[in-house]
This record gives C-alpha cells, sequence and structure tokens, in this order.
C-alpha cells in the first residue's frame, strides 16, 4: 500500500524535493536501457542527478559522460564468484580500478551509460546491486567486516544486515527521504562500525529480561559527518535481534515523514535528532514499535576497522588475515589474485573494512604459512608501516566533481614520505578529504586533512590544505579540531614530517596521537605548525 507523502503540500520545499515529487529516483532504473541505446547525448540535464538511485555519479567533468558507480556490500562479505564479477567489469569498462570505499562499498569509475545494462545484469547474475549506493535512500550498510567469525562479537550479524538490506533495497515506500541515510548493524564490541557517525547504528548490547541475559543492541540515532558533523545519540531503547528490520523501518518512517526538505543542507537526520533531542525521539519511536529501555553498552576498545596481521578466528583451527590496500585502490588483477588465492586457502571470501582495508576469513591453520608466502602479499601487506598502514582518501578531484583538490595519490605518496623518513612507535591515522563533504572521514583522524584552494603569495590560486587533529570515537568521542594555518599542497610532506616529529620527540613511550593530545592539549600542535608555516614562508 503506498504511502502518504505528507510533506507534499509544503510551500518551502527545496526544488530537488519539488522533482522528486514529480518523479521517484528508482524511477531512472526504467530509463537506463533506453539511454543506453541512444548514447549519452539523449539524457536531459535535468536527469543527470537522478542517477544517483542506481548507484552512478557523473564523473568530472560531466559532459564527458563518464560514470562512477558504487556496489553495495553488506557487512563488506563478498564471495568468490562476486570477487570475480566486479574485477570483470573494472577490467571490461572501468579501466581497471577498484575503490573499497569507508562504508566498505566498492566503486568503479570510468563507466559509459552504453554499457550500464550489462554491469546491471552481471551483478544480478552473482547476487549484487548498485541501487541505493547513493540519492535520498538507504545506502549501503556498514557492518562487522569479522561477522560469524570474531571472537570479539556478541552474535553474527549477517543475517540481520542481509534481512534489513534486501527488505530496503527497492522498496519504494522509502526511495524518497530527505537526504542520504546511513545506517551500521554490528556486534563487535571495539566499534569497527564507527557507530557514532552512522544516522542509525545498532551496537552490541546485552539486557536482563525476566532473570536472563539477553544478546541484542543499543541504537545510536542521529550521527553525520559533512559540513556540520554531529556524534550520534544514544536512546533509551534495547533491541532484540529478530526486532532490528522493524526498528530501522520505524526510524527510516520518521526520517521520511519528519525529516526537513525545505534546506537541502539541512536534510538529514542528524540535524532533526539535534532539534528534537533522544527523550523526543525516543517517544516518537516508541509509537512505531514497543521497546523496552536500554541494557548494558557493550563497547570496549575502539580499533577504527583495522586488523592487520594473523588472529584466530572462533572457529578452532581457523584465521583470519588482514591486509593493507594502500588508501583503498586495488586493480582488476590484484582483485582477481587475491580472490585466487581466498579461495585455495579459505572459503574464497573476501571482506571489506571501513579501513578501506580486506580481511580473508577461513584459513587453516597448516595453511598460514603458504598464505603469507604469496608473492601479493609483498603490495598488500599484512603488517604495513605505520602511515601507508592508517591513511585513508576520498575519491579527490580526480573524479569526483565536489572535490577541490587531488587526494588519492597525494596521500600515498605522503604516507610512503613519512615512512621513509619517521619511525614511530605507535600508529598515526591520517585522513584526506577534498572537499567539506568528508567522504574520507577527515572529523574522526588523529590527523585530517582537508583539501581547500588559497591563493599564494604570488596571487595565483593553488591547491591547499587545513589541518585537523584529536579525532576519535567510542569513550569519549570527538571530531578532531581545526589547527590555524593552510598549507600548500607541495608543502604538505614537509610540514606533516615536522610536526610528526615533535609528537614523537615530546610524547611518552608507547603514547599513541590521541592521548598524547589530551595530555597536551592543542596549543603545543598549533605552536608547532605556526612555526612550520613560518619558516616555509620565509
Amino acid at each position: 500500500m503506498a504511502y502518504t507523502k505528507v510533506w507534499k503540500d509544503n510551500e518551502k520545499l527545496n526544488k530537488e524535493e519539488k522533482a522528486k515529487l514529480q518523479k521517484d529516483g528508482l524511477d531512472i532504473l526504467e530509463d537506463i536501457p533506453r539511454y543506453a541505446e541512444e548514447g549519452f547525448e539523449s539524457i536531459p540535464k535535468d536527469q543527470w542527478s537522478l542517477f544517483k538511485w542506481a548507484g552512478l555519479y557523473l564523473q568530472k567533468p560531466k559532459e564527458d559522460g563518464y560514470f562512477m558507480m558504487r556496489v553495495n556490500i553488506p557487512s563488506g562479505v563478498l564471495k568468490y564468484e562476486q570477487a570475480l564479477a566486479l574485477a570483470a567489469i573494472a577490467k571490461d569498462y572501468g579501466r581497471d580500478v577498484i575503490d573499497i570505499t569507508t562504508r566498505q562499498a566498492v566503486q568503479f569509475h570510468w563507466l559509459e551509460i552504453e554499457n550500464i545494462p550489462d554491469i546491471f545484469k552481471r551483478l544480478k547474475a552473482v547476487g549484487l546491486s548498485s541501487v541505493g549506493a547513493c540519492g535520498d535512500i538507504l545506502r549501503t550498510i556498514v557492518g562487522n567486516p569479522l561477522a560469524g567469525i570474531d571472537p570479539n562479537e556478541l552474535m553474527d550479524t549477517r543475517e540481520i544486515v542481509d534481512d534489513v538490506y534486501w527488505y530496503f533495497q527497492g522498496n519504494r515506500d522509502y526511495s524518497n527521504l530527505p537526504r542520504k541515510y546511513k545506517i551500521s548493524i554490528s556486534s563487535n564490541i571495539n566499534n569497527a562500525q564507527n557507530a557514532e557517525i552512522n544516522c542509525l547504528s545498532f551496537v552490541p548490547a546485552v539486557k536482563n529480561i525476566d532473570g536472563k541475559d539477553v544478546v541484542g543492541f543499543h541504537i545510536y540515532v542521529g550521527g553525520g559527518l559533512s559540513a556540520k558533523p554531529y556524534l550520534a545519540e544514544e536512546l533509551d531503547v534495547f533491541v532484540r535481534p529478530e526486532q532490528v528490520k522493524d526498528t530501522t523501518e520505524a526510524v527510516t518512517t520518521i526520517f521520511r515523514d519528519f525529516g526537513y526538505r525545505d534546506k537541502r543542507h539541512r536534510a538529514r537526520l542528524k540535524f532533526l535528532m539535534a532539534d528534537w533531542g533522544p527523550d523526543a525521539f525516543k517517544e516518537k519511536l516508541l509509537e512505531y514499535i514497543e521497546l523496552p529501555s536500554k541494557g548494558e553498552n557493550r563497547f570496549e576498545a575502539w580499533n577504527a576497522g583495522y586488523f592487520y596481521g594473523v588472529h584466530p578466528q572462533k572457529q578452532e583451527g581457523l584465521n583470519y588475515i588482514g591486509l593493507n590496500i594502500p588508501v583503498g585502490r586495488l586493480y582488476s588483477d590484484e582483485l582477481i589474485e587475491l580472490a585466487g588465492i581466498s579461495k585455495t586457502y579459505g572459503n574464497g571470501e573476501i571482506r571489506t573494512c571501513n579501513s578501506q582495508n580486506v580481511v580473508i576469513p577461513n584459513i587453516k591453520d597448516n595453511d598460514v604459512d603458504s598464505f603469507l608466502r604469496e608473492t601479493l602479499l609483498d603490495r598488500l601487506n599484512i603488517e604495513p608501516k605505520n602511515f601507508i598502514g592508517y591513511s585513508v582518501s576520498c575519491t579527490g578531484i580526480e573524479y569526483c566533481n565536489l572535490a577541490l583538490v587531488e587526494t588519492k595519490e597525494r596521500m600515498k605518496q605522503i604516507a610512503n614520505y613519512l615512512d621513509e623518513n619517521l619511525s614511530i612507535d605507535v600508529p598515526v591515522r591520517i585522513h584526506m578529504v577534498g572537499c567539506p563533504n568528508a567522504c574520507g572521514q577527515r572529523q574522526i583522524a588523529d590527523i585530517g586533512l582537508q583539501g581547500i584552494k588559497m591563493k599564494n603569495k604570488d596571487k595565483q590560486l593553488v591547491e591547499a590544505f587545513e589541518i585537523y587533529v584529536g579525532g576519535r570515537l567510542s569513550e569519549a568521542a570527538q571530531f578532531n579540531k581545526k589547527l590555524k594555518g593552510k598549507i600548500e599542497a607541495h608543502h604538505l610532506n614537509d610540514v606533516l614530517l615536522e610536526l610528526l616529529k615533535h609528537f614523537k620527540s615530546t610524547k611518552i613511550d608507547g603514547e599513541d596521537f590521541y592521548d598524547f593530545y589530551e595530555r597536551t592539549g592543542v596549543d603545543p600542535l598549533q605552536e608547532k605548525l605556526t612555526e612550520i608555516i613560518s619558516e616555509k614562508a620565509s
């Protein structure tokens, strides 16, 4: 039964909302075969934005007609045949490039409209879809990349994630939300899901009910990054595993019917939560579903989605191995080889992480040494150095219309430069983004680098960066803070090297960047950066 668009008579609707009243985003799926036959020139410009609902964005410059595509990977679990299908798509249509995103999805570039129907067909044949990977709709669901094998999970969440994902996939009752809608479902006690930066997150919890400890979830609502970031707030409710889909539907309905549609930049769920507060949001939620008050939250230390090295699974005699994918970029032949060794030594699965890395599960004890001798691991290291191993980057100006600067290769080059010139006893998480939208999750990094444009001393407009420090999630969660000063891109290597030398020389042994930041405060880092910038200017 069709729902009522209770906002349709709002005279203040922004232009995107007015357009969505005329045509649902999912309708683009019916148009794509015709556009594929008639060519890119047949697509009206006013229809370009609707391709987001199919998981497609036009690359920069849009007029050239090349698309970027995101493919949903719920929980990050890729089967052998799915990995081969993705590699083949990239090889045939995407110039061999495959990017892993900070939401465990896979991203292609250089796709042409003529090839999209065949790509859809290939994805469907292996149980994958790009529908909803972009647009004002439920995006790919972030989960625990170790779900089902994790000694640090309260339950296996794969079935739960799949149940929610497929319920919303192509569901027209929820294809016209005020803005993008990001959720995570995980029972990993180390917050591998980055719960506080999602619109809705289900996190591990236990509640004593009728004298028995019941494993379930608490929920966080209203997180998000971009230019005005918010940390999600915990509601006083407990959700049993069998209630996750219904709870997701209830929260999504609230967002759909009460979310803001006047101003596009204030339409995310985080703004509704900020205005209502958790108590009022809970009260509204309980009108849709009956939930008891919360139990005991089971979060421990935050691992930020990193699983490098060889680790025992909860299944005796089996191991998972975490590999570094430098800044999340793979190529077709590498993915084919990765799938091959995962099938040779495991069960063919590859698990993508929101740290832009991968995990290969189900490797027998006796096969670990052979696995580690594979030549592919010379590049995809299981024990990467502390900078390249903990660097994250968005797509950047190479493909993205919103980016102001180049990021992907620059972050890789900077990380390698730092590793060559500086050794520190702890990892330092560095995230680079090309614009304020923060696809590279700059706000939660030890050091966040945000691209800007600035005029240099010769009055020329050049690529530059601002530096942010001190981000973290889970206990004492906070976004990083901006340091004063703008750094021209060509100075960034040396500026970061000097700033990190200062960190190394003044920190306590074993102290990580966040603890150092909390102990010393922002002022010493600001003073050091000001000094470095002054020296560069002289």
